[in-house]
C-alpha cells in the first residue's frame, strides 16, 4: 500500500493516485444514492458566479466546471495533474469562457499575480491536511479581490456510501484506503469537517458565511472583505 507521512511525499502520492484513477474517477458520481444531492448542487452553482471571473482549484476531470461556469464572465480551471484535465477538456463547456492551466493548489505560483473575483473548489478541501488548511486558504484569498465570492463543496461522511475511515493521525486528519482497478492501494487523506471547523479556518476576511448541508455533501459559500 502506498502511504507516506511526510507532507511533500504525501502530496506526490495523492497526485499520483488521482492521475492513475483519472480514467474512471467519475464513477463516484454515478452512485444512485447521491443523485438527488448532485442535481441540487449542479443547479445551485451557476447563480454564485454570474458575471464573475472565477478561479477553480483542483478541477480534476471537470465534473463541476460546466455547471459553475454557465453564467460566469471567465473561468480558469486548474489542477496539478494534466491527466485529469485531459478528460475535463473533452467535456462540453460554456463557449468561450473556460480555460485550463496546470497549477499547484497549495502555492498557485503558476498564476503569478493574477486576481479573480470568485473561486470554487469541489471535493478538494477534504484532502488538505488540517495543519495546512489556513495557509492554503490564505494563499487562495491572496488571489481574490475585495468582494470576491468563494464556494467550496465536498463529501459528508455517510456509510456505506463512503469508504470507512482507516485511521486518524496525531493532527486529527482521517484517512481512507483506496483500491484502483489494477489492485494497487493508496492511503489517502480524507477529512470531514463540521460547519464550525470549516468556518473557523476561513480567516478574518470571510463574511456572509453560509454552510449548506446535504445528505452526502456540504456546500460552503462566503465573501471576502
Amino acid at each position: 500500500m502506498q502511504t507516506f507521512e511526510d507532507g511533500g511525499l504525501r502530496d506526490q502520492q495523492t497526485a499520483r493516485y488521482y492521475a492513475e484513477r483519472a480514467a474512471y474517477y467519475e464513477r463516484v458520481y454515478l452512485k444512485p444514492e447521491r443523485q438527488k444531492d448532485l442535481r441540487q448542487m449542479e443547479a445551485l452553482l451557476p447563480g454564485y458566479f454570474v458575471g464573475r471571473h472565477v478561479l477553480e482549484l483542483a478541477c480534476g476531470t471537470g465534473w463541476w466546471t460546466p455547471h459553475g461556469a454557465r453564467d460566469c464572465a471567465s473561468w480558469l480551471a486548474t489542477d496539478l495533474n494534466d491527466e485529469t484535465m485531459q478528460i475535463a477538456r473533452r467535456k462540453a463547456m460554456p463557449a468561450g469562457k473556460v480555460q485550463f492551466q496546470v497549477a499547484d493548489a497549495y502555492t498557485l505560483a503558476e498564476l503569478g499575480t493574477t486576481q479573480f473575483n470568485a473561486a470554487f473548489a469541489g471535493c478538494w478541501w477534504s484532502h488538505v491536511p488540517r495543519s495546512r488548511l489556513r495557509g492554503w486558504l490564505d494563499t487562495l484569498h491572496g488571489h481574490l479581490s475585495s468582494g470576491a465570492r468563494v464556494v467550496m463543496l465536498d463529501n459528508s461522511f455517510v456509510q456505506p456510501s463512503n469508504l470507512p475511515i482507516s485511521r486518524r493521525d496525531a493532527d486529527g486528519n482521517t484517512y481512507q484506503v483506496r483500491t484502483l482497478d489494477d489492485g494497487s492501494t493508496y492511503e489517502v487523506i480524507k477529512n470531514f469537517p463540521t460547519a464550525e471547523e470549516a468556518g473557523s479556518a476561513l480567516g478574518p476576511r470571510a463574511v456572509n458565511v453560509r454552510w449548506m448541508p446535504y445528505e452526502h455533501y456540504w456546500v460552503l459559500a462566503y465573501e471576502l472583505t
